[in-house]
C-alpha cells in the first residue's frame, strides 16, 4: 500500500499582487494531481492549505474540483483538513474543503476526526490556533488512544513543531503522541523527513515559492510531494519534485560591472519559456537612479519582476544592524514585551491577535477574544431558589 501526501499549495495565491503568479500556483498543483494518478497510490492525504484564503476565488474552487474529479475517475479517495489559510477564524465556521465532498473529498474535522482505509487508521485535526493548545493537546491525546487499536496510523496536522519553528508554534515536540506510524505535517513550508515514535514526521512543504524566504530550501529540496510506502514495519518516503513552470533567479552584482552583469542575466533568461522574476541585489551603488534605470530598461521585458536592493559604500554597519536574521520582528518585540507578565496564554493571544489583525481579520479577533475571556473567565450561572 502507498499514498501521496502533499499539503500548502495556497491556491488563489497572488504573490506579489500578479495574476501570472496565481496562475504558476494553480499549475503546479494541476502537475502533482498528475503526477500522483501516474504513480498510482492507493489514497492522497492534503495537511492543510489547500486554499490561500478562507474564501477561495471561482478559479482556485475550480482548480480543486477538476483535480478531484482526476483523482475520483482513478478511483483515489483524498482525506484532507483545514489549515490556518483555509480557516475562518469563528467558532461554528465551515472551510472551503466541505464544498467537494460530492466530489470524493473526505474532509477530517472536528466532528469527523478520523476515516478509516482498508486497515489503516487516519485520524486528525484542523489547524488549532496557540491560544488553544490546550484544546488541542486534549483532541490529540483522544486520537491517540484510538490509534493504540489499529496496527497502522496516521495522524494528519496542520501545525508548528518547536523543533522545526524558531518562535511561532502551536506545539511541542513532546506534545505530539509517539504511537503513529505516519504523521502527515503541514504548515512549514520547507521539506522536513524526520523519525519520530515508531514512525517518519514529514512536512513535504508547500507547492511552489510562496515566500522568497523559502528559496534556499527549494534550491536544496525542490518543491512537490512525497510518496509513503507503509507496507514494510517503518514507512519509507519518497520526494517527488515537481518541476516549477517559472524561475527565481538571485544574483549579486557590482556597481563597477553592473553593464556586463546585466548582460549576463540576459543572455541566461532569454530562452526561459516563462518570464522568470529577478532578485537583484547591487553592492556599492554611487548612483541609485542610474542602477535603476539600466537594470529596468534592460531586464524588465525579459522577466516578469525585477526586485532590486541598492547597498551604497559605508551601509555595510547599517545592514548589520537590520540584518534580517538576527533583528528583532514584531513578534519577537511583542513578545518581549510582554515578557514581564510571565503568562504565556497572554502571549499566545497576543501573537494570534498580531497575525489576525494584520490580515484586516476584525470579526474573528473579536471571536478569538471572546472566547480566550470565556476559558480563562468563566461566568458561574447563580442557582436559581
Amino acid at each position: 500500500m502507498k499514498f501521496a501526501h502533499l499539503a500548502d499549495t495556497h491556491l488563489g495565491y497572488r504573490q506579489f499582487g500578479l495574476y501570472e503568479r496565481e496562475k504558476d500556483f494553480y499549475e503546479v498543483f494541476e502537475r502533482i494531481i498528475d503526477r500522483i494518478i501516474e504513480e498510482k497510490v492507493d489514497f492522497v492525504i492534503h495537511s492543510g492549505d489547500l486554499f490561500d484564503n478562507a474564501r477561495p476565488s471561482p478559479l482556485a474552487l475550480f482548480t480543486v474540483q477538476k483535480a478531484l474529479i482526476k483523482l475520483k475517475n482513478a478511483n483515489i479517495p483524498i482525506f484532507a483538513i483545514a489549515g490556518n489559510h483555509d480557516t475562518v477564524m469563528r467558532k461554528g465556521a465551515i472551510p472551503p474543503q466541505v464544498l467537494f465532498k460530492k466530489f470524493g473529498l473526505k474532509v477530517i474535522s472536528p466532528i469527523n476526526t478520523n476515516y478509516m482505509f482498508e486497515d489503516v487508521f487516519i485520524a486528525g485535526l484542523p489547524f488549532y490556533p496557540s491560544s488553544q493548545d490546550k484544546n488541542l493537546k486534549n483532541k490529540l491525546s483522544e486520537l491517540s488512544k484510538k490509534a493504540a487499536n489499529h496496527e497502522k496510523s496516521i495522524l494528519v496536522l496542520h501545525q508548528g513543531i518547536d523543533k522545526y519553528f524558531n518562535l511561532q508554534y502551536e506545539l511541542e515536540i513532546g506534545d505530539v503522541p509517539d504511537n503513529f506510524n505516519y504523521y502527515a505535517m503541514g504548515h512549514l513550508h520547507n521539506y522536513i523527513n524526520d523519525d519520530f515514535g515508531k514512525g517518519k514526521l514529514v512536512y513535504p512543504g508547500s507547492s511552489e515559492v510562496w515566500k522568497t524566504t523559502e528559496l534556499g530550501d527549494y534550491r536544496k529540496n525542490g518543491k512537490g510531494f512525497v510518496i509513503v510506502d507503509f507496507d514494510s514495519a517503518k514507512p519509507s518516503v519518497t520526494r517527488i519534485k515537481i518541476d516549477l513552470p517559472r524561475e527565481f533567479i538571485e544574483k549579486t552584482l557590482d556597481y563597477d560591472t553592473l553593464a556586463h552583469g546585466v548582460e549576463e542575466i540576459k543572455e541566461t533568461i532569454k530562452d526561459f519559456d516563462k518570464k522568470p522574476i529577478l532578485n537583484l541585489t547591487v553592492e556599492n551603488v554611487t548612483s541609485t537612479t542610474a542602477a535603476y534605470d539600466l537594470i529596468t530598461e534592460e531586464l524588465d521585458d525579459l522577466s516578469l519582476m525585477v526586485r532590486p536592493k541598492f547597498i551604497t559604500p559605508g551601509e555595510e554597519n547599517i545592514d548589520l544592524i537590520i540584518d534580517k536574521e538576527n533583528a528583532l520582528g514584531p513578534i519577537e518585540v511583542l513578545s518581549s514585551r510582554l515578557e514581564s507578565y510571565d503568562d504565556e496564554d497572554i502571549t499566545k493571544l497576543a501573537i494570534e491577535l498580531y497575525n489576525l489583525l494584520s490580515k484586516d481579520e476584525i470579526e474573528e479577533s473579536r471571536q478569538l477574544i471572546d472566547e480566550f475571556y470565556k476559558e480563562r473567565y468563566p461566568v458561574e450561572e447563580e442557582e436559581e431558589d
